[in-house]
């Protein structure tokens, strides 16, 4: 049969399916194949009915299908999946055709994988794919990285199945996809978005925990707070989808919410993003915080054992509640703010240390439609980068600085009430200690310092001579004058 498709998709799944469906529908011809082969006729027989998508049996049969170079698009599971399809595809493809994994792989693996299919004369592609189910179907964010060369040939496919968002200055529809960088910069982009995602989802649950106990608020009553919040400066999909979801109803009429177990799950890339964090010497303590607080809500049986030990007080707030929701929404908006900056400084090391050239503002781009941390924050990051690109942190930009300052007491306000209160507020509270810290000119370090060399010889530097310059002081007057190497973890 002569080849006559533009790209194939391993793996049928539902992020799969729709991807297929997504490039039908641009005009893409795509070849569909699953290791088990009985769903690659299930889904022409049912989803892909009256398109124009080809089916594979074999990838002998799905590689003679495809156009030069073949482009195949693995949507498996993360981890050996991908290893084992990259070794088969070897076997059926050829020098100058692309491999592109669209799932959640670390980028360290990816890393290694591009190294591994260009020795072999072929390039690869690495790429971020965020918006789930709906995303997948109508328009994801996709986050591309790896093998530069192969980037042209699949950039017109990722950036027509794209979402699109208006450019405010000329009004075009700009796509959310554009190249990150070499390795696996693209996908850990995609990390680091996942990463804030935890860190939005937990600065939403902590507000939503404070109006349920702290303010006595229905789920009613807070649908309507997230509806009006979704209208103002936190616009975004989860504060959309956390208003739908405060309305749901039960078969019997209760709210659905109420009857969610309060234990949560999480597929590792959070972890992923801490762990990078912590080689690299960045502190993503939100994120981090947001990582924890799934782990401490996994502990059900032991929390409520741990209840009638320490049976809380009275968690109400005294005052106006009209007031307490404006503090919340300015304390939630501050908290947001930290944990973008914090996830931009990570991104940042990481291009420094990887030798990426990562755009920030393209990133903040890719992210303004489609995937699941979407919202209008994400223009204001992207004005930031364009008008000075250099940018070492988010805090320094003129509109976050006006931000932060707005929000600051109502910000102080609702942690140390919620914290007296009894309500855990772990990333409200750590993105308030981390501003605290970053914004110190002194902090006691200097005590640490002087600790570790007093116990191990660490060495320390002084404020009067210049930076560089190391110094060992015999505590005890026992010490020797050997002093430990000195090094930054």
């Amino acid at each position: 049969m002569e080849p006559r498709a533009d790209i194939a998709v391993i793996g049928l799944a539902v992020m799969g399916q729709n991807l297929i469906l997504n490039m039908n529908d641009h005009g893409f011809t795509v070849v569909a194949y699953n290791r088990t082969v009985s769903k690659v006729d299930e889904f022409l027989a049912n989803e892909a009915k009256g398109t124009n998508i080809l089916g594979a049996h074999s990838l002998q049969e799905m590689a003679g299908l495809l156009k030069k170079p073949r482009r195949v698009m693995l949507m498996v599971k993360a981890g050996q999946a991908v290893d084992d399809f990259i070794e088969q595809l070897l076997g059926v493809l050829e020098p100058g055709d692309i491999i592109i994994d669209g799932g959640n792989s670390l980028f360290e693996d990816t890393i290694r994988r591009t190294q591994y299919v260009e020795s072999k004369g072929l390039f690869y592609i690495g790429t971020g794919v965020s918006g789930g189910e709906e995303g997948a179907r109508r328009g994801p964010s996709i986050m591309p990285g790896g093998s530069p060369a192969a980037w042209p040939h699949v950039k017109p496919i990722f950036q027509a199945i794209a979402a699109k968002v208006t450019d405010p200055k000329t009004g075009a529809q700009e796509p959310c996809c554009d190249w990150v960088g070499e390795g696996g910069a693209g996908h850990y982009v995609k990390m680091t978005h996942n990463g804030i995602e935890y860190g939005d989802m937990q600065l939403i649950c902590e507000a939503y925990h404070i109006m349920k106990d702290g303010l006595g608020m229905t789920p009613d009553e807070m649908h309507e707070v997230f509806k009006e919040w979704n209208e103002g400066e936190l616009k975004s999909y989860l504060i959309e989808i956390t208003r739908d979801i405060l309305a749901k109803k039960d078969d019997d009429g209760t709210p659905l919410v109420d009857k969610i177990l309060d234990t949560a799950g999480q597929k590792g890339t959070g972890k992923w993003t801490v762990i990078s964090s912590q080689e690299l010497g960045i502190p993503i303590t939100l994120i981090a915080e947001a990582v924890y607080s799934r782990c401490v809500s996994a502990l059900k049986d032991q929390r409520v054992e741990a209840a009638k030990h320490f049976p809380p007080g009275d968690p109400r707030f005294a005052g106006d509640r009209q007031q307490w929701i404006n503090d919340i929404r300015k304390a939630l908006y501050a908290s947001k703010i930290i944990s973008y900056t914090q996830g931009y400084m990570l991104m940042r090391a990481a291009a420094q240390h990887y030798g990426w050239n990562l755009n920030y503002g393209g990133i903040a781009l890719m992210w303004r439609g489609g995937c699941i941390i979407r919202s209008v924050f994400l223009g204001e990051i992207k004005k930031a980068f364009d008008k000075n690109p250099s940018l070492e942190n988010l805090l320094l930009d003129p509109f976050f600085k006006k931000a932060i300052k707005s929000c600051v007491r109502s910000w102080r306000k609702v942690v140390s009430t919620a914290v007296r209160k009894g309500i855990p507020v772990p990333a409200f509270s750590t993105a308030l200690a981390f501003f605290d810290g970053f914004r110190s000119e002194r902090l006691p370090a200097n005590l640490l310092q002087a600790q570790r060399d007093y116990f191990g010889a660490h060495t320390y530097e002084r404020v009067d001579r210049p930076r560089g310059e190391f110094f060992h002081t015999n505590w005890t007057g026992t010490g020797g004058r050997v002093a430990s190497g000195s090094y930054t973890v």
